[in-house]
């Protein structure tokens, strides 16, 4: 069936530079069109939220583009479709947390043309200028998209009356090859340009958001796991500055990345392993091959301070001067690694005291095993250890870049704000307890699309519009409701069955793994 284009609609499609055609089929009549600065696209409604999938913000990363930064899309005059998700970086198929992150799977083709990114919005053109919140997605910085169920920005963008954005690009190898030694100047910047993608999304939400109804002078740029230590890396790029206003790091408190000299060492290693010396060889070189080698031994996945894009260590030894009028919100799930380590090996979950050393290895000492057994006296030996490992790693790397925040903040920075989620969910008999990631979820106000995670009862909907609208109120003031976190106080918003703010919760666990860092 076609019906003819009300005037409406024609002045919308020829205001957006569309040749508006003298009949269209009513699904491409309700469709929303966006004029971007490289060329209008057409997206999608779920009521009064549009909706617009795999939108190009890059070229294509492959051939003589590998390893380089990234170049703007060629323009386009054609409407271009916005309908599904666009290619996903090239990676090597991840684990699914021993089954919590099923529900959110949404594996796309991979491609090394993979610059695209997703944008939910309430408008279009209308003159509002809402908060914009970029998501940059977890799976380190060697897997997952911009794609996941999770990641779906329809709740959000309806409750809080904003801009969601989630964004692809270059992974492992491809992102984070640090190739300057074996290519030479040309390639100075390969092992960052992961990030540099990044940079460039950025860029594209400076340049079009508004067309969407965004402000680009109120961007919170936030992530989970990888997708937090990505910010924690923006946050101390120059390229970056100007464009990010408030940051949310969940889960992914990055304070070190690597050396010049370890990078290039493992650059050496990857390349001898795949019998080439040379970067333009690497070039070369089929896009599967390297996948096949991305778990190869030597190959780094991860950013480099390279003295021109990352000049320096995200978070170390202090907080970034160049961000330090971006408040942040930061925080760790309880039971972070029942989703790694026993995701990955289950009999964790049931060790006995006897094997615990062994598996807590020797970074942990007898005393700390014995004063946790003293803390936490009804505790298996396989809790204590997700705990510990827990408190010892993400928890502590987050304490410590809010403690760093926080003393910029006292030279008249931004603020810290620290958050604790101890929720913990249902399935599997309640095993997992507040598990890493278990928050995404709860952010995006989308338990209906994370069963496998947190269940989908009044219980976990009720965490999920505490947090949700925590960070949606963060996003438009840059508070989300509750005092900054200073070294004497320690205040942090503990999200449990009720929201609550405590000062210094679990203490003696804190000052237990305090030189951890």
């Amino acid at each position: 069936m076609t019906n003819r284009l009300d005037r409406r609609t024609f002045v919308a499609l020829t205001a957006a530079g569309v040749a508006a055609p003298a009949t269209v089929n009513a699904q491409t009549l309700a469709a929303p069109v966006a004029q971007t600065k490289a060329g209008p696209v057409r997206g999608t409604a779920d009521g009064t939220v549009k909706i617009f999938k795999g939108v190009r913000y890059g070229a294509d990363t492959g051939g003589a583009n590998r390893f380089m930064p990234p170049r703007p899309p060629a323009p386009w005059t054609e409407v271009a479709s916005a309908l599904d998700f666009g290619n996903q970086a090239p990676q090597q198929p991840a684990g699914d947390g021993g089954g919590l992150f099923r529900s959110w799977a949404n594996r796309r083709p991979i491609s090394e043309d993979c610059l695209f990114l997703n944008v939910w919005t309430p408008g279009l053109r209308d003159g509002k200028r809402r908060p914009v919140l970029v998501w940059f997605h977890g799976g380190g910085f060697s897997t997952g998209s911009g794609a996941s169920h999770a990641y779906d920005g329809t709740r959000l963008a309806r409750k809080g009356d904003v801009v969601v954005v989630t964004v692809n690009h270059r992974l492992n190898v491809f992102g984070y090859s640090y190739l300057a030694e074996l290519g030479g100047p040309e390639f100075a910047d390969s092992g960052n340009v992961g990030n540099l993608d990044m940079v460039a999304a950025l860029q594209w939400v400076r340049d079009n958001i508004a067309e969407f109804g965004g402000d680009p002078g109120n961007v919170l740029i936030f992530g989970e796991s990888g997708g937090g230590s990505k910010c924690s890396c923006l946050l101390a790029m120059p390229a970056a500055a100007g464009m990010i206003h408030r940051a949310a790091i969940q889960s992914g408190s990055t304070l070190r990345v690597r050396e010049r000299a370890q990078a290039a060492a493992s650059a050496r290693e990857w390349a001898h392993g795949l019998g080439v010396s040379d970067a333009r060889q690497l070039q070369q070189l089929p896009m599967e091959r390297l996948v096949a080698a991305i778990s190869s031994a030597g190959a780094g996945a991860n950013p480099v301070v390279d003295g021109r894009s990352m000049p320096r260590h995200p978070f170390d030894p202090d907080a970034p001067e160049i961000s330090k009028h971006v408040p942040m919100l930061i925080g760790t799930n309880k039971d972070e690694q029942t989703s790694l380590a026993g995701g990955r090996n289950r009999a964790l979950f049931d060790l006995t005291w006897e094997k615990l050393p062994e598996a807590l290895g020797a970074q942990f000492t007898a005393q700390q095993v014995a004063e946790m057994r003293r803390l936490h006296p009804t505790a298996g030996a396989g809790e204590l250890y997700f705990r510990m490992t827990s408190e010892a790693g993400f928890r502590r790397s987050a304490i410590t870049q809010a403690e760093r925040k926080a003393a910029l903040a006292a030279k008249g920075g931004a603020p810290a704000y620290m958050y604790f989620l101890t929720w913990e969910t249902p399935v599997d008999g309640g095993r997992f307890g507040a598990p890493h990631a278990l928050d995404i979820g709860m952010v995006f106000d989308n338990v209906a699309k994370s069963e496998s995670m947190s269940g989908t009862g009044p219980e976990a909907q009720r965490v999920a519009d505490a947090m949700s609208a925590a960070w949606l109120r963060f996003a438009r003031t840059g508070s989300p409701g509750w005092a900054p976190y200073t070294p004497q106080t320690r205040t942090t918003m503990v999200f449990d069955k009720t929201a609550r703010v405590v000062n210094d919760p679990a203490a003696a666990e804190r000052k237990l793994f305090a030189a951890r860092a």
